[in-house]
């Protein structure tokens, strides 16, 4: 016969459900926090290039040249989870914590925002008038209770090296605690708004850096956006490629009278170094000039400037024999045809009519190494 079975007291087993029920609640409280949002005016970069790579489809596919390269870094998925650049181990540290040069990838740990910290002074930009009072708005794609602390770069810092701490004003411009908010979580049109007064004495590029420290938690939120100071009033450049539509912010109930917002995509004209013009079939003539904007290990990005000569073209195709080794994988603004080595990028529908003496640019990632400069030749037939 078997050993006769002992039966647990009920404080036996009492003690079992207890540490049962510890082992659970320190499982669930240890589950990442699920706060989530970004600025949204004045821009954050991950913000605005959604806004520049997204396509009817759904696939991203950037316009913007800083965009496009932040993705070649990264990925599409950072922009998918655009906002998602947090560390929930933050609790609102910055200084010694998040290192120089990572300061617009927040340092995260759970999607690559690398792509973000690229030194560069092509992001999509937001306009703005210094000292105005604007009203900001932050997505609350998940909603929680915090603090949002705005500051800015200082005179010395340059778009051409990566954002360190250093470079920022030591203390916040702006500081809210609990603003209001309208819209549903989940969705672009929800969102924290307030109004804030911006800094004096301010002109030219510069970076707003924005920390939302959650009060429910150690989660923190990091961003980077890119302004100019130049006696605008929110409107956007550098979103959406020439011709396209403009970024169209979700309206929001104003807190107190400010500067409107007006979103304008519609880049300036950009003059570079040209080469011998070739001429063209159409009474014009134009050169192309290249360079390579960012590279990493085993690709990079470049950049081709499409000048006409001193009178205006309705059309341009620019040819180069890629260097070996090296393909091209993705163009935009411009229709790529390759064969081989051969290359052939001609205009799209909107960038074709350049004016006398003014510029259109297109842009185009590849494989493999960047080194050598290949003879362009460009014509208008």
């Amino acid at each position: 016969m078997g050993r006769p079975r002992r039966k647990l007291s009920t404080a036996t087993i009492a003690l079992i459900v207890a540490a049962l029920s510890a082992l659970v609640s320190a499982v669930v409280l240890a589950s990442p926090a699920s706060a989530h949002g970004a600025p949204m005016m004045p821009g954050s970069r991950t913000y605005l290039c959604w806004k520049d790579g997204t396509t009817s489809s759904g696939a991203i596919q950037p316009k913007n040249s800083a965009c496009a390269a932040a993705v070649a870094k990264s990925g599409t998925n950072a922009l998918y989870n655009w906002f998602a650049v947090l560390r929930s181990d933050g609790a609102g540290r910055m200084s010694g914590f998040i290192p120089d040069g990572q300061l617009c990838s927040g340092g995260a740990v759970v999607y690559d925002f690398s792509g973000f910290d690229l030194a560069r002074d092509d992001w999509p930009v937001t306009h703005l008038t210094s000292g105005a009072t604007v009203q900001f708005k932050y997505n609350k794609w998940a909603a929680h209770p915090g603090t949002f602390r705005s500051y800015i770069t200082k005179d010395s810092w340059s778009p051409t090296r990566a954002l360190a701490w250093s470079d920022l004003e030591s203390t916040p411009f702006d500081s809210v605690t609990d603003p209001p908010s309208v819209g549903s979580v989940g969705t672009e049109d929800g969102h924290y708004y307030w109004n804030a007064r911006l800094p004096s004495g301010k002109s030219g590029r510069h970076i707003i850096y924005t920390v939302w420290q959650r009060s429910d938690s150690n989660e923190t939120f990091y961003s980077c956006s890119d302004v100019v100071f130049d006696g605008g009033n929110g409107e956007v450049t550098g979103v959406g490629g020439t011709g396209n539509p403009p970024v169209s912010p979700s309206p929001s109930p104003r807190v107190s009278p400010s500067p409107g917002t007006s979103p304008n995509t519609s880049p300036s004209p950009r003059v570079s170094p040209t080469v011998s013009p070739t001429p063209g079939g159409n009474g014009g003539a134009c050169s192309a000039t290249y360079k390579v904007i960012s590279s990493w290990g085993g690709g990079y990005q470049g950049e081709v400037t499409v000048t006409a000569g001193s009178s205006s073209i309705g059309s341009w195709t620019v040819r180069w024999t890629q260097p070996s080794g090296s393909t091209i994988t993705q163009v935009w603004n411009g229709t790529l045809s390759q064969s081989g080595s051969e290359i052939s990028v001609r205009n799209v529908s909107y960038n074709g009519s350049v004016g006398a003496g003014a510029s259109t640019t297109f842009g185009f990632l590849a494989n493999g190494s960047s080194s050598g400069t290949p003879t362009l030749t460009c014509s208008t037939a």
